[in-house]
């Protein structure tokens, strides 16, 4: 199966929502567990518990693991594998970017098989130009895999560069969807290259019409996004829209059923 079957047959089983695991130090803390290594391992497989079988796919945020050093990317190898081993799809957030040979190394620490580190998919960043991706493309696609790619962010810096406007009067952004339009082209039901365009970005000019693929839209919940700003962006048909949420529902924990019953309302709402 390609990974846009496989997410299609996600979304239809438990719905569009993805959830974050970000152990964030202030979600340590208000879970009461220390900053450490075992306080990580405490949070993490928690949420793994708590989300394994219940959504559509399960975001760790990379960064927080990688801050404990060796024994964090450890944490982050096991959350892979136990919600692989849930049947749930696992988007590592870890927006690489490279170019060469160095691009070529993320694609095989993160797509390829046999790699602790390879979930479902991953998060890229363009930025260095779309024709850097190339290796994670490929290495993807050859993997059942798939990877999504920044486009437009709601990070206020983000519009310096997303926003600006070609020699062909394109904006990066456009530049960006329609690269990864071309690279889904004939692929039915969804292609395995996706977008990330964020749930609070405001106001957009891009065109996302003839895109098919996945979009992962960050910031819904705790970050102000709303299903109003959803519709908004993306209109009625958000059969292959993929909102985020982490904090809002990571905030009920430590308890494993205030977590399910969080999600559980995410998902009515949605």
């Amino acid at each position: 199966m390609t990974f846009g079957d496989k997410l299609t047959k996600a979304a239809q089983a438990h719905g569009p929502l993805c959830v974050g695991i970000d152990p964030h130090p202030s979600l340590l803390d208000a879970w009461g567990l220390s900053r450490t290594a075992e306080g990580l391992e405490r949070f993490a497989l928690t949420a793994v518990e708590a989300f394994g079988g219940r959504v559509s796919m399960v975001k760790p945020q990379a960064a927080f693991f990688e801050a404990y050093g060796s024994r964090g990317v450890a944490v982050l190898e096991r959350v892979i594998a136990d919600l692989r081993d849930s049947g749930t799809l696992v988007l590592v957030d870890a927006k690489r970017g490279d170019i060469g040979s160095t691009m070529a190394a993320y694609a095989q620490a993160y797509l390829a098989e046999g790699s602790p580190l390879a979930g479902d998919a991953v998060t890229v960043s363009p930025f260095l130009g779309f024709g850097s991706l190339q290796p994670a493309l490929d290495t993807a696609r050859e993997n059942g895999r798939g990877v999504f790619v920044l486009a437009l962010t709601s990070n206020p810096e983000g519009e310096q560069v997303q926003r600006a406007v070609g020699p062909d009067g394109r904006t990066v952004a456009q530049t960006i969807i329609d690269f990864a339009t071309v690279r889904n082209s004939g692929i039915s039901p969804c292609g395995d290259v996706g977008l990330v365009v964020g749930a609070t970005i405001g106001e957009t000019d891009a065109d996302l019409a003839g895109f098919n693929g996945p979009v992962l839209a960050p910031g819904f919940g705790a970050q102000g996004g709303s299903v109003t700003d959803l519709k908004r962006l993306f209109g009625t048909d958000m059969r292959n829209v993929f909102p985020t949420s982490s904090r809002d529902v990571l905030r009920h924990g430590p308890d494993v059923s205030s977590l399910v019953s969080a999600v559980r309302r995410v998902q009515e709402s949605l």
